[in-house]
């Protein structure tokens, strides 16, 4: 049978299902996790294992038509310094409740766009960080870079601050489609702001690329795929552009005629997909390629790759404290998410409290089964003898799972005693697979294409 008419008869092309970067996803947070929560987590942080720390900047200069990310538009450096103040008095009510001697072994700056900060207020808010914990040995700094928004001194200021990864966002080369999405930025910026990072030392470099985007052909990404593959970076992430208007109101500039059909989402992956692994990169998970040696690469190879808000990761840090408007961290004991709103943010860390709106404490069963789906999304596969040292969970239980997906998923697993599998056709099917495992509602959400 062909292959779109496999994936067509499972309902993949019309399926609308979450990316899993969490368990259970964003809209099942709820208002029962507060302040009292997260000053208890926090405090039971054990200060012998490194934690991470992801940073919001939600200030953009321009917003760009095709994001759904938690941004707001500035012209001017005001609201930023302001902003940054707050990020300083939250990081000292976080400090409150540490324990002594914890130290950080991932530091994130998202946005957003980190690098509308100027030079001194970069090094200043870095200067905060190192004061509520410092780097542990081994650490990795990265930083989202807006080619259009950089230039010497930023980079400067920020390799100085510790940056070590860089994160570029590239999109789509082509100039018309540039236009289309509201984001103007050539090759040349963008080769000027990756040659800056790698004059600095810093040598490991993040790119996405979007398929999916209004115009978009199998030639187009192509060559615009190539370009990227020009400037060598370390590990690419090839997103699908989520057209999701009912949460990013800016995405109705986009001209729906435009976008390409399912199918034709598919194709355009996998014509990118196969550039990428024609020039050596590793496939990580459904939607990432690193190059040999990149730490995601190594983390698949020895089994230790993950998944968090910002994808497949190597971090292996227990615990992401988040600060900053809108963002979410994750304890051992749940998630929490700050006020989304920046004023509703600023004034709950004004008024000296922890600006928590939201999140989820787990239960046993949350544990299971968001292990279960990381690995599908990760490895493509469950072991039983990972959930057994994990969770002791019993042979008949597993089994009950195995036959649960493969009676959904016919002729698309390998199904034994030991290992629930995604056969390779199958692969495309990740995320509804994965969702077979969820036990939550979806119709409390409206999620983006399945492909």
């Amino acid at each position: 049978m062909n292959t779109h008419i496999q994936l067509r008869n499972l309902g993949l092309f019309d399926a609308r299902v979450p990316r899993y970067t969490s368990y259970p996803t964003a809209p099942h947070f709820n208002t029962n996790v507060g302040t009292p929560d997260v000053t208890s987590w926090l405090s039971a942080l054990d200060p012998a294992q490194p934690a991470s720390l992801y940073v919001h900047v939600p200030f953009c200069r321009r917003l760009c038509w095709f994001c759904a990310c938690r941004t707001q538009g500035t012209s001017s450096a005001g609201p930023v310094a302001a902003y940054v103040e707050t990020l300083k008095a939250e990081l000292k009510l976080v400090k409150e409740h540490l324990p002594e001697g914890l130290t950080l072994g991932h530091l994130h700056w998202g946005g957003g766009t980190p690098t509308l900060l100027e030079p001194d207020m970069i090094t200043d808010l870095a200067g905060a960080i190192a004061d509520v914990a410092p780097f542990a040995s081994n650490y990795e700094f990265s930083v989202e870079i807006d080619p259009n928004e950089i230039d010497d001194a930023r980079l400067d200021a920020l390799a100085a601050a510790g940056m070590n990864r860089a994160s570029i966002g590239v999109q789509d080369f082509d100039p018309v489609i540039q236009e289309t999405i509201g984001r103007i930025q050539s090759y040349e910026i963008t080769k000027a702001a990756v040659d800056g990072l790698r004059a600095r030392g810093i040598r490991s470099l993040n790119a996405d690329i979007l398929y999916g985007l209004p115009g978009q052909s199998r030639e187009k990404i192509a060559q615009s795929v190539h370009k990227l593959l020009s400037l060598s970076p370390d590990r690419v992430a090839l997103f699908g552009y989520a057209h999701v208007p009912w949460i990013a109101r800016r995405q109705t500039m986009i001209p729906t005629d435009q976008l390409p059909t399912p199918e034709e989402r598919l194709e355009l992956f996998n014509t990118a997909r196969d550039l990428f692994v024609w020039d050596n990169y590793t496939e990580i998970g459904i939607d990432h390629f690193a190059r040999k040696g990149d730490g995601l690469e190594v983390a698949l190879r020895t089994g230790k790759l993950r998944r968090n808000f910002q994808g497949y990761t190597d971090d292996k840090c227990s615990a992401m404290i988040g600060v900053g408007a809108s963002s979410i961290a994750k304890y051992p004991q749940g998630y929490a998410q700050n006020a989304p709103a920046t004023s509703k943010y600023q004034e709950a860390v004004r008024a000296g409290r922890l600006p928590i709106t939201k999140g989820h404490a787990f239960t046993p069963e949350d544990h299971l089964r968001g292990r279960i789906i990381e690995a599908l999304m990760s490895e493509f596969r469950v072991e039983r003898s990972d959930l057994v040292a994990r969770f002791d969970l019993g042979q008949a239980a597993f089994d009950d799972f195995g036959k649960s997906v493969s009676d959904a998923f016919p002729a698309m697993l390998s199904v034994s005693s030991d290992e629930i599998a995604i056969l390779d056709h199958a692969k495309p099917l990740t995320r509804m697979i994965a969702r077979h495992f969820d036990a939550y509602d979806m119709a409390q959400a409206q999620h983006s294409s399945a492909v």
